[in-house]
């Protein structure tokens, strides 16, 4: 893989600036005002996951989150900070949390040898392979055991959502954003929509009018 050097980035970013420019005037003006974004996403920081590459997105159109294996950790306050702001503030209409397929935290949770930090980080998701051993372990491959675990990752994070105060407010009060499970596969870049229903963690369901 070719490294790019940093005066080249910086070359690059006058290049594309100049390049919006000449399209539309007011492109940057227009961005500068407010963000106005639909979609809150919460993601791995892996480094080959370009957001706006795979799903063709514009500045503005979509928050983000991204931590080590996508983790919604409800003791996270930066996490929890980021999703008071897109319900809150911003007003956000959906919740994408996605994984991906080849995921360095998966690995590390799965085989145990990290560093320390790391290691306390992912340790949640070698509890769910330990609570889901006997399904992953009846996979044929170390492959296909990775890419389960990090299918079933993503669920348990969907479902740590909803146990937030911040969604469970939401839920009350009939203004929670939808929330969809993904995962990316890396080989094809295609977006696999993991169809998780989330009903049965709708603790508040909107009272009907009397």
């Amino acid at each position: 893989m070719n490294h790019r050097r940093i005066e080249e980035i910086l070359q690059n970013n006058r290049s594309w600036a100049a390049q919006q420019q000449q399209i539309d005037p007011n492109y940057f003006k227009t961005l500068s005002v407010g963000q106005t974004p639909r979609y809150l996403y919460i993601g791995c920081s892996d480094s080959r996951l370009p957001l706006t590459q795979f799903m063709q997105t514009e500045p503005g159109e979509v928050f983000v989150h991204r931590n080590i294996a996508n983790q919604v950790c409800l003791t996270d306050i930066n996490l929890l900070s980021i999703l008071e702001y897109a319900i809150d503030y911003l007003h956000v209409e959906h919740i994408l949390v996605c994984g991906h397929y080849y995921c360095g935290g998966i690995q590390a949770a799965f085989e145990g040898v990290t560093a320390v930090l790391v290691d306390s980080w992912v340790n949640p998701i070698r509890e769910l392979y330990l609570q889901n051993r006997e399904e992953i372990d009846e996979l044929s491959s170390r492959e296909s055991k990775l890419n389960r675990l990090a299918e079933l990752n993503v669920k348990a994070q969907v479902k740590n959502l909803y146990q937030t105060s911040i969604m469970r407010n939401a839920l009350r009060e009939d203004r929670a954003p939808q929330v969809h499970g993904w995962v990316l596969e890396l080989q094809t870049g295609l977006i696999k929509d993991l169809d998780i229903s989330t009903e049965g963690w709708h603790l508040y369901p909107s009272c009907p009018t009397p």
